[in-house]
């Protein structure tokens, strides 16, 4: 049984920066790819990045891209978020998953969460 455990997150001002990890136990990680997903409050949870086993491709939600950059150590078994020139919009619970790349989205593939990061952007 895969388990996930994010952190990383904290309080940032607005064009601050956090680095986000994912740290994932069981099952064969470096088969897997691997996604971000955040929840703001009152909103549905929404997808931000995706990596694929080997880190050849990688897919960003058009909000975040060219702000925040995704990685991943197959050795470690933890999957990164590198977000940068946050914005108070960013503010959010932040879940990584193992992830299906589908030809037009990502999903995750399974309805288990674990227990997220909140990132809260805020002068």
């Amino acid at each position: 049984q895969v388990q996930l455990v994010e952190s990383g997150g904290g309080l940032v001002q607005p064009g601050g920066s956090l680095t986000l990890s994912c740290v994932v136990s069981g099952g064969l990680f470096a088969t897997y790819a691997m996604g971000w997903f955040r929840q703001a409050p009152g909103k549905e949870r929404a997808f931000v990045s995706a990596i694929n086993w080997n880190s050849t491709h990688v897919f960003y939600a058009e909000r975040v891209n060219g702000r925040f950059t995704i990685s991943r150590d197959n050795g470690k078994r933890t999957v990164y978020l590198q977000m940068n020139r946050l914005r108070p919009d960013d503010t959010a619970v932040y879940y990584c998953h193992t992830v299906h790349l589908g030809p037009t989205k990502v999903s995750p593939t399974a309805d288990s969460w674990g227990q997220g990061t909140q990132v809260t952007v805020s002068s």
